[in-house]
C-alpha cells in the first residue's frame, strides 16, 4: 500500500475498533487486506477471502427473477430509494466463526465480529440502519436494476444504452459482430492479445464466438515488457469474463511462447507472482498460438 493508503487503513482499522466490529486476534487464519474505490471516491476496506470461501459451503438459493421485482412494483405511484449504511457490517458473525475472519496489517492482527466484505455467504438479518444522505423519497421515477420504473413505465435506463446507442452501424456484412450464447458444461477458449495501442480479447465456444473485449493501456502500462503485456491481456481476459470462466474449464492461446511455461518458472518478479496467483483460480490451460 502506499503512504495515504496505509493512512487510511490506521483510521478505518482505529473507527471499527471503536464501534466494536472488530478485535484484535490471535487466529491462526489470517486474510491480506485491500482498498476498492467506491463510486463517492472513499475507499472501501476489503479483505482477501478467496482460500476460505473456496472451502465455504455455499448458500443455495435461487436469485429472484428482475421481471417478477418489476411485478412487485405494480400499481405503485411514488418511490424511494433506501442505502444501507455498511450493509455488511450490521450482520453478526456466530462466535466459533469469527477467528476465520482474520486478516493481518501492518497495524496488527484483527478478526471480525461483523460480517466483512469479501466473504462468500451474507444471510439477511433484521435491525438494519440506512445512510440519509444516499437515500431518496418520494420520487416520481427511480432506477432500479438498470431500469428506470415510474407509474407509467418500465424503461432502460439511458446511461446503461449509452454505447450501444453511439455504436456505429457496420457498413458491410464482414462487419457486424454476430455473437453466440454460452453453453453450459462446454469449454471456454480464450484467445488474448496485446500492443502498445492496448489489450484485447475474444471468448469462444466450439468455435463460435460468444464476446469481444479490449481495454486501452493504462499510463504506467506503457512501460511493460512484451511478456508483461502479453500475461496482461491473458488477467484482463479472466477478470472481464470472470462470471464465465470462474469454475469453468478454460483453454488461453496467447502468442507469447514463454507464457506457456509461466506455472514452472522460478525467476518472477512481484507483479508476475500476484498475477500467477489470480490465474492459479481459474481451472485454465495456457498455450502458444502464433
Amino acid at each position: 500500500m502506499d503512504p495515504a493508503e496505509l493512512r487510511e487503513l490506521k483510521s478505518q482499522l482505529q473507527e471499527l475498533l471503536e464501534k466494536g466490529f472488530i478485535r484484535p486476534s490471535v487466529s491462526p487464519w489470517g486474510a491480506p487486506v485491500l482498498f476498492v474505490k467506491k463510486k463517492d471516491g472513499t475507499l472501501r476496506l476489503c479483505i482477501d477471502y478467496r482460500k476460505l470461501n473456496r472451502i465455504t459451503i455455499k448458500n443455495k438459493y435461487l436469485l429472484p427473477r428482475i421481471d417478477d421485482l418489476f411485478d412487485q412494483l405494480k400499481s405503485a405511484k411514488v418511490f424511494s430509494k433506501i442505502d444501507l449504511r455498511s450493509g455488511y457490517h450490521q450482520l453478526g458473525v456466530r462466535e466459533k466463526d469469527v477467528p476465520k475472519t482474520a486478516f493481518r496489517t501492518r497495524y496488527g492482527h484483527y478478526e471480525f465480529l461483523v460480517m466483512p466484505f469479501g466473504l462468500t455467504n451474507a444471510p439477511g438479518e433484521k435491525e438494519l440502519y440506512a445512510k440519509l444522505s444516499k437515500c431518496e423519497f418520494w420520487l416520481d421515477e427511480v432506477a432500479f436494476l438498470g431500469h428506470v420504473v415510474s407509474t407509467e413505465s418500465v424503461k432502460v435506463d439511458p446511461s446503461k444504452i449509452q454505447a450501444v446507442v453511439e455504436w456505429r452501424p457496420p457498413e458491410s456484412p464482414t462487419k457486424a459482430h454476430i455473437h453466440t450464447l454460452p453453453i453450459e458444461g462446454k469449454e471456454y477458449v480464450v484467445y488474448s492479445d496485446a500492443s502498445h495501442n492496448g489489450l484485447g480479447c475474444v471468448l469462444m465456444q466450439e468455435g463460435k464466438v460468444i464476446s469481444y473485449a479490449f481495454q486501452k493501456l493504462k499510463p504506467h502500462e506503457l512501460n511493460y515488457s512484451t511478456h508483461d503485456l502479453e500475461l496482461a491481456a491473458i488477467v484482463f481476459a479472466l477478470k472481464f469474463w470472470r462470471h464465465y470462466l470462474y469454475g469453468e474449464k478454460c483453454h488461453i492461446f496467447t502468442n507469447h511462447k514463454s507464457l506457456k511455461y509461466l506455472g514452472t518458472q522460478k525467476e518472477l518478479n512481484l507483479k508476475q507472482r500476484r498475477w500467477l496467483e489470480l490465474i492459479k483460480d481459474y481451472d485454465c490451460t495456457i498455450d502458444y498460438h502464433p
